[in-house]
């Protein structure tokens, strides 16, 4: 399962959290989230739904926003969403390793990922070992901390 998996995006956690969040339309920090991103709205919502339909993560259609994909992290008490898990034949496992999948979906097509990753290879790191570092903690300085140790 996801060890490092993030809080979610309102309470504090990183860019990876954004695999937990609803869909923006409502004053949230996710649209702090998005800004980091360089991401719209629209962007982000497609993302999510063409997962979906890729994924079991598309199912759920009892849940609050019809789909799995904009369902929170195990760890936060959700009857409709366990009801869905237990309907489909989804364990936790499953579902958190598709949360893993989608919150790595979601960053690679972002323009800050784009230049995190062209920003640390002029730093001399790379690209393969920017990229994992990146997707490993949703966090420039994380990255930066990650990629400093990998280099001695």
């Amino acid at each position: 399962m996801w060890e490092n998996a993030p809080s979610h995006i309102c309470r504090g956690g990183d860019l990876r959290g954004l695999a937990f969040c609803c869909p923006p339309i409502k004053g949230c920090p996710i649209y702090r989230a998005l800004n980091v991103l360089k991401m719209t709205p629209k962007e982000f919502i497609k993302i999510k739904e063409d997962f979906g339909k890729k994924t079991r993560l598309g199912k759920g259609k009892n849940t609050c926003f019809g789909s799995l994909v904009w369902c929170c992290k195990i760890t936060k008490p959700c009857p409709f969403r366990d009801a869905e898990l237990l309907k489909i034949g989804m364990d936790k496992e499953e579902y958190m390793d598709l949360k893993k999948d989608l919150a790595e979906e979601i960053l690679k097509n972002s323009k800050f990922f784009e230049e995190a990753v062209e920003f640390f290879e002029k730093k001399g790191f790379k690209k393969e070992d920017i990229e994992k570092a990146l997707l490993e903690t949703g966090d420039l300085k994380k990255t930066f901390d990650l990629l400093k140790k990998l280099k001695k």
